[in-house]
This record gives C-alpha cells, structure tokens and sequence, in this order.
C-alpha cells in the first residue's frame, strides 16, 4: 500500500511527504519532480510549450508508473486527481492522505516560495486569491471524497504534519499488515 498525499498547491504535500518516508523509512515520490526529470522541462514550462492537456498527459504517465509501487509515499499534484483515470490507479493501491490549508495561508505561502512562480504556472488568469479560491471550490468535494485521513497544515510545521500523520497511520493501519491493509 502506497501512501498517496492530495491537496491544492502549497498546502505541503512534498515537504510532509518527505518527513513522512524518513518517518517510515519508505521511498518518497514527487509528480512534478518525476515529470521534470523525465521530460527535462518544469511545469511551467511544459504548460507554457504545450498547455495544461500536455501536462496532465505526462502526469498521467507518471502516476500510472508510480501506482504499481508498494510502500511508497507519493505526492502527486493539486490536479491529478480530478482525472478518474488518475484516482482509479492510485486507489488501487494507495491511501489517502489529504493536506488542506486556508486560503490566506496558501497564498501567502505561494508568495515566499521564491522558485514557484519559475515551476508552477498560475492556473488561471484570475487573482491569486479568487483563482485559489474558484479551483478549491472545484477541487474540495474530490479531495474530501478521496481522503483516507485529513490535516490542516495552516500554521503548523512540518513536523507536526508529519508526525499526526505518522501517529495516526501506526494507530490505524499498522495494527493490520500495511502491506496488505484495506481500509474500512
């Protein structure tokens, strides 16, 4: 079983998911920096040679690669799960774990990340705030129709997400062979 972490950009997944596979002592896996290694190209630039299709396509080729692993961490990105396709391959082997966090802390995150506007394109051409906003709208019935297990990064440090995610999964899961476990 795959540990799958979901949520809209800067919400942590890939900081959390690292701590989470020292925590466990499994592999960790990022989408984004699996496309770039295999394409050579950002986000960013992939979405502005080719469009988001182009993206979502490598995502998908990717995330169906990742999905046959066992006892991995994989942070995928805030998109990938709104193809069925995507949310079939990692369901099958994959728990949920969904990172949420208010608007103001996302955009206020996406402002001091200072290499995320050379990585991520904005997804629309709307205001940070309302474009954050109109796509978690979209997004939040998805994620929460997903999630395993829910944590709200807002004001909290990675080590803390790491470590209720951590103390939850050893409560939860542990107790039934994780290699094998279904959840209920």
């Amino acid at each position: 079983m795959n540990i799958i972490l979901i949520g809209y950009r800067c919400t942590g997944k890939t900081s959390v998911g690292k701590k989470i596979s020292e925590r466990l002592l499994i592999p960790f896996y990022d989408t984004d920096e699996l496309i770039k290694k295999h394409t050579g190209k950002t986000v960013k630039e992939i979405v502005d040679k080719g469009g988001w299709d182009l993206f979502r396509r490598e995502e998908k080729a990717v995330i169906i690669a990742l999905s046959s692993l066992v006892e991995t961490v994989i942070a995928v990105g805030g998109g990938a799960v709104m193809d069925a396709e995507n949310k079939e391959a990692l369901r099958r082997n994959g728990l949920f774990l969904w990172l949420t966090a208010d608007v103001r802390t996302i955009i206020e995150r996406m402002r001091n990340d200072r290499t995320g506007e050379e990585r991520m394109p904005p997804l629309a051409s709307d205001c940070a705030e309302r474009e954050t906003s109109g796509i978690l709208k979209q997004r939040i019935p998805i994620y929460q129709g997903l999630a395993d297990f829910t944590i709200d990064t807002s004001e909290r440090d990675i080590d803390t997400c790491a470590d209720e995610f951590c103390n939850l999964f050893i409560r939860r899961i542990l107790p039934y062979d994780w290699k094998s476990a279904q959840i209920i």
